[in-house]
């Protein structure tokens, strides 16, 4: 990773307000770092913080895949996705892909504000960080029995 990270912004729609209000206490920190949000959230945080903000699909309309693919590229280096936990998401699978896809790449992932306030203070944030990305050559080319 970088000094300037690659940050993905997500939010459910009950979490929307805080992910909004945890980006604008941070402005300051996240402004020199590449933001890319899922449709509403990104829109939201660009409006309402001044933030520069690239914007994907809404999260049920393709925005959870397409920030999916862009950790599949090596494309995303944090992926803030403030969750709700006492909601049923019609799109769950996309959100359980999400964690298995930054879980497979080694991405940092903070699923809610005390997560997300420790990556952004921590002595990595700032500076150029090796990522370890696990070599899956053994599962691809191992025989399926």
């Amino acid at each position: 990773m970088n000094r300037n990270k690659r940050i993905g912004l997500i939010a459910h729609d009950a979490r929307k307000a805080a992910l909004r209000d945890f980006v604008r206490a941070h402005a300051g920190k996240l402004k020199g770092h590449e933001l890319v949000a899922t449709g509403t959230t990104g829109r939201m945080i660009a409006e309402e913080t001044g933030l520069a903000v690239r914007r994907f699909r809404s999260g049920p309309l393709g925005g959870d895949q397409q920030m999916g693919a862009l950790i599949a590229e090596g494309g995303l280096d944090i992926l803030i996705f403030f969750t709700d936990p006492m909601t049923t998401m019609p799109h769950d699978v996309d959100v359980k892909a999400l964690v298995r896809l930054c879980t497979l790449y080694n991405v940092v992932l903070a699923c809610n504000q005390a997560s997300a306030d420790f990556v952004l203070t921590s002595t990595h944030f700032d500076a150029p960080y090796e990522r370890a990305v696990p070599d899956y050559d053994s599962y691809i080319n191992r025989e399926i029995s």
